[in-house]
């Protein structure tokens, strides 16, 4: 698709109010989308698709911009003869598969998301001899890139992401410089030049589009122990690096900091995967963060912040952009999974740690569909692919799809012995909610009567008495979709001496 049609379809929806979801637009917590195995690669079941995903509430989608795919023979050495990168129109670039899916999200009314991501071409790696398209990519080279992206998608598009989880060996390589001797500890090398690739795209985008975004990060809420070249980074570990402050957060000016000049960024992308721990389960590794951990996270960027690490354009605090999270169910996965209506809790508890999160914009439900399993060896492998779906491999719902439409959870700490009840009907807008609980006989009876805000949330605290089962129900108008959250036991916990505290800090200690 041309740049002046997408530049046409902005005008068009613009006219009609179609940039949003009608009762959205002004959601603190903007819910999202990322399944590229749909968008990109399934282009002809993509629009119906994403009607539904408009229909489920969703109201942002990211979309990988992946440099190696748009270009003509990524795996020359060489550019091609007088190729401008930084224009779109130039001949060496292919934009046709990436221009389509971005039409199909903002002909359905949502905002897409682009991570303007490697691998890159080989003749833009810092070695091309090497053959590894992952090795060190060359910032300038990536800047174009980035102008191009921006000025060919900026009429529709006001938020880019740099990279993705660039402490991850899959992305970008090396992930670290190791001495000889085996077992060594090895340094960082990853972060410094993923600092350098967010120091030449910020601007670059920011000249093609004024009105963007720009986020940092992205990164993966693991590692491992460093002493191989490409085991990935911890992202605390990947953040100070990055910052150049040493592990008590003091700046540092030596080795790759020698002429350590910060990133300016907008936001930080994260992906906060807790694969079979709880959302209330902190990670066994200091330096991980799962979404358990989003507090230590937030204060590792605050310090770093300090120290003069990065910079945000008004010297705030960086926001969060939640922009991949989901679990992976057993069946199908039989390695990384756990069972589906455990997931289903689990996502509605993350919903709900996000809600009181001031500091999170954004959380993408990674992803629609299952990948299919591919048996690729014995362990874990065998249970190859990504199968955190609302929907399996052949398109039939899961338990966490009502889940994540309809987000309910009992908090029995922040408030104890009362419990805090939170809930969001999705898609958002103002709605009249029946909070109601079972009977001996099972039957549900009302027992509080809400109005959710603009956005279809609601929160209220009870007096429980004795353990029982809890859902909320929708009464709007005759006509009208009726919704039903899934039910939750909820057994009320007397006060803890440190239930001032937990409340306070926005993280509480348990799940129902």
């Amino acid at each position: 698709m041309p740049a002046v049609r997408l530049v046409l379809l902005a005008c068009v929806l613009a006219a009609v109010g179609l940039t949003a979801p009608a009762a959205s637009a002004a959601q603190r917590t903007e819910i999202g989308i990322a399944d590229d195995a749909i968008l990109l690669a399934d282009q002809d079941r993509a629009p119906a698709i994403v009607q539904q995903w408009r229909n489920a509430g969703i109201e942002t989608v990211r979309i990988q911009v992946r440099w190696a795919a748009l270009v003509r023979d990524p795996l020359a050495p060489t550019a091609p003869l007088g190729f401008d990168a930084t224009d779109p129109e130039d001949p060496g670039y292919d934009w046709g598969y990436l221009d389509r899916a971005i039409a199909i999200v903002v002909d359905a009314g949502l905002k897409p998301i682009l991570s303007v991501t490697g691998s890159g071409p080989l003749w833009a790696t810092q070695d091309p001899s090497l053959g590894n398209v992952r090795y060190q990519p060359d910032p300038a080279r990536f800047g174009a890139f980035a102008t191009a992206v921006a000025r060919r998608y900026g009429a529709v598009v006001d938020r880019y992401i740099v990279w993705n989880e660039p402490n991850e060996p899959l992305w970008l390589q090396p992930q670290q410089e190791c001495p000889p001797k085996r077992g060594a500890t090895c340094t960082p090398v990853a972060p410094h030049t993923y600092r350098a690739l967010v120091r030449a795209a910020y601007p670059a985008i920011h000249a093609a589009d004024p009105q963007a975004e720009v986020w940092a990060g992205a990164l993966a809420p693991r590692g491992d122990r460093p002493i191989q070249r490409n085991r990935p980074l911890r992202p605390l570990a990947f953040l100070r690096a990055f910052g150049c402050v040493d592990v008590r957060l003091r700046p540092v000016r030596t080795g790759r900091c020698r002429d350590f000049a910060p990133a300016r960024i907008d936001g930080l992308a994260y992906h906060p995967h807790p694969v079979k721990a709880s959302p209330s389960t902190p990670s066994p590794q200091p330096d991980d963060a799962a979404i358990a951990d989003m507090p230590e996270l937030e204060r590792t960027l605050d310090a770093i912040q300090r120290a003069h690490g990065f910079t945000t354009p008004a010297g705030a605090p960086v926001a969060l952009h939640l922009t991949e999270f989901g679990y992976q169910t057993n069946p199908p996965d039989g390695g990384d999974g756990v069972p589906v209506g455990r997931a289903a809790r689990w996502l509605q508890e993350a919903a709900y740690r996000v809600w009181r999160d001031p500091r999170v914009k954004t959380l993408v439900q990674y992803a629609w569909e299952d990948e299919p399993v591919r048996n690729l060896g014995p362990g874990r492998a065998r249970w190859s692919g990504w199968q955190s779906g609302l929907l399996n491999s052949i398109g039939r719902p899961k338990a966490t799809l009502g889940a994540f439409e309809h987000p309910f959870y009992a908090d029995v700490e922040a408030v104890a012995p009362r419990v805090r009840f939170w809930g969001q009907v999705r898609p958002g807008g103002e709605h009249a909610i029946l909070l109601q609980k079972a009977g001996p006989s099972g039957a549900f009876t009302t027992v509080r009567r809400l109005r959710t805000d603009a956005y279809g949330t609601f929160a209220t605290t009870l007096a429980v008495a004795g353990r029982g089962r809890f859902r909320y129900r929708t009464a709007d108008p005759p006509g009208t979709p009726v919704w039903v959250s899934d039910a939750v036991t909820v057994t009320p916990r007397r006060p803890a001496r440190h239930a001032t505290t937990a409340a306070s800090s926005g993280r509480p200690t348990t799940s129902p």
